[in-house]
């Protein structure tokens, strides 16, 4: 996690905050390839303190409690509650959407001196499917790092109105993890490991002493982009299990980044100026973090492809600054709203501007959102 320099209040560089000089640097982002420990287990050291406190009055804050009773209500089963009959053809899905692009799928300009020029379908397709098993395998290891910091949340918040709703947000990420993980066990053909920009910043999140920066890394930042990427993926998939599994997590996802806006708003009102640079500092780590897990480093090191190929490919993608940019249209307009955008000079504007997203900071913030709002269960409502 990047420490201010205090030499440098106004203007840390983005080698002090990120490692490297350009954020766009691609094949230094192609560089971190996540691998699992021999033993299946990942430690990390948790120095933060629990908080005891005696105040047991519920809904001393109205709108965490408020959210309370809706998590409460909106509780459902992935074991029963999904599908789970439904059969998936995973090959027949990745050979239909390559037969139907009628080309190849990053077109022949962009493949042109690359490993890709010898691909053709048999290798188009093998890469569809494990695409599609990373990224579920991405979305189960995030929902684990999701279900350790809101237990850790539970033990450090010192409100109780927050311990309450955080405890059931443990349950909800205890069944994302679950249904995730069976999803890819019985309907896919593969697991990965932690994709490396990911697991750093996991690791950050979990480490940090101070309790609003859970809330931070996780429920702002993590959450805030899981939930526009599910909503890609739901808008795009033709999958109906994959399409009900996903929109019910959705569901419970809204909830979860309208609770940490609601926390941290009051928290950060409080704040001093360097206090707030901090917290700036980390959201703008954790946007770039997050958006160069996107890039699927363990697929292409699977498939044997170079850093250089692999970047040169990416870079010259007309798609995929549009795709990037919109996975934070639901961290941009929290951030503003939790006063990060403007504090100070404006850092973190000029940052989410660098990397194209400052678009969507007057997009509706997730205290808003229908689901965050909703009084019943997925199920219940049809969604």
């Amino acid at each position: 996690m990047a420490i201010i320099n205090d030499d440098r209040p106004d203007m840390p560089s983005n080698f002090e905050l990120i490692g490297r000089t350009d954020i766009n640097d691609y094949e230094a982002i192609f560089d971190l390839v996540g691998r699992e420990e021999e033993s299946g287990l990942h430690f990390v050291k948790d120095n933060c303190d629990v908080a005891f406190t005696w105040d047991y009055n519920k809904g001393f804050r109205p709108q965490l409690d408020k959210l309370y009773e809706k998590a409460k209500r909106s509780q459902w089963n992935g074991t029963t509650d999904l599908p789970w009959e439904t059969p998936v053809d995973q090959e027949g899905m990745a050979t239909k959407a390559y037969r139907e692009a009628g080309q190849r799928p990053l077109g022949e300009a962009l493949i042109a001196g690359t490993a890709f020029e010898k691909w053709g379908e048999k290798e188009w397709v093998q890469f569809s499917m494990e695409y599609q098993n990373w990224t579920l395998s991405q979305f189960l290891h995030g929902e684990q790092g999701a279900l350790l910091c809101t237990a850790k949340i539970v033990e450090t918040v010192p409100w109780i109105d927050a311990k309450y709703y955080a405890a059931t947000q443990v349950m909800d990420e205890a069944r994302h993890v679950e249904v995730f993980s069976r999803y890819l066990d019985s309907k896919l053909s593969g697991h990965y490991p932690m994709n490396g920009h990911l697991g750093l910043l996991l690791d950050d999140v979990v480490a940090d002493s101070r309790w609003d920066m859970t809330y931070l890394g996780m429920q702002i930042m993590v959450e805030g982009l899981a939930l526009a990427a599910f909503g890609f993926l739901h808008a795009t998939t033709e999958e109906p299990l994959l399409k009900q599994l996903l929109r019910y997590v959705m569901a419970d996802e809204a909830r979860h980044v309208a609770f940490g806006v609601l926390s941290l708003q009051e928290i950060y009102r409080d704040m001093d100026s360097h206090e707030i640079r901090e917290r700036q500092e980390f959201a703008f780590e954790a946007a770039l973090r997050m958006r160069d897990r996107m890039q699927g480093q363990e697929v292409w090191d699977r498939f044997g492809i170079s850093k250089k190929d692999a970047a040169a490919v990416t870079l010259m993608d007309p798609d995929r600054p549009v795709f990037q940019s919109a996975l934070f249209s639901k961290i941009v307009p929290n951030c503003k709203k939790l006063g990060l955008l403007d504090a100070g000079d404006g850092w973190l504007r000029e940052k989410f501007t660098e990397m194209g997203c400052i678009q969507y900071e007057d997009f509706e913030d997730t205290t808003l959102d229908a689901d965050a709002n909703a009084d019943s269960s997925p199920v219940e409502r049809n969604v």
